[in-house]
């Protein structure tokens, strides 16, 4: 597709600072509540793997892009594109900007914790479900341990699947985290009906 080939394109300079120099840094932890994606922006943000995996590495500390081209194995000047992409979106931010030899360097971090995908509507297409299912087969292919990874069908009715769900969110909503210098973990939790619909 060409905006995604044009989006590709490595840049030689991080995106521009909007905050007026000498800006006192932001609260560097995102926001504890769930940002709804809807816009036609939002979404084609989120319609690229290596975007995906931006997010899914902002999760805790913020980080350069030099930290995180180096973390993705990327160059930084693609790494600047993308994150300008999802700052435009609303989903980065900048959250400090220092002074270092020959310019600034900006530290990124995701607005929220959490961020949610609504219903399928008008336009919709599954692109940022299938940039993320991308980017955590990319972060399982390059875990250092073994990834707990299960797929299973089952016959559920409606009320089964809606306790299912409930309780596959609490599960993760409630899991107690480590302090700062753990290692970072991944969880997918996905429940679905297959198009197929019942079988006979």
């Amino acid at each position: 597709m060409d905006d995604q080939q044009r989006e590709d394109r490595p840049q030689e300079h991080e995106p521009h600072d909007p905050q007026p120099e000498g800006h006192q840094p932001e609260d560097q932890q995102p926001e504890d509540h769930e940002l709804t994606i809807e816009s036609p922006q939002q979404y084609k943000a989120l319609s690229h793997p290596l975007r995906q995996r931006l997010l899914l590495a902002l999760g805790g500390q913020p980080a350069t892009v030099g930290r995180l081209a180096a973390l993705l194995d990327s160059r930084k000047g693609t790494v600047a594109h993308h994150l300008k992409v999802l700052q435009e979106a609303g989903v980065v931010r900048i959250v400090e900007t220092r002074k270092v030899r020959g310019g600034s360097e900006h530290l990124y971090q995701r607005t929220t914790r959490r961020i949610a995908v609504t219903e399928r509507g008008a336009g919709r297409d599954a692109g940022p479900t299938t940039a993320l299912l991308k980017a955590v087969a990319e972060e399982c292919a390059n875990a250092p341990q073994e990834p707990v990874l299960v797929l299973r069908h089952l016959r559920l009715t409606a009320d089964q699947a809606a306790r299912l769900g409930a309780t596959l969110q609490a599960l993760v909503a409630e899991a107690d985290e480590a302090p700062p210098g753990e290692p970072v973990h991944g969880v997918l939790v996905a429940l679905y009906e297959q198009a197929a619909g019942r079988d006979g």
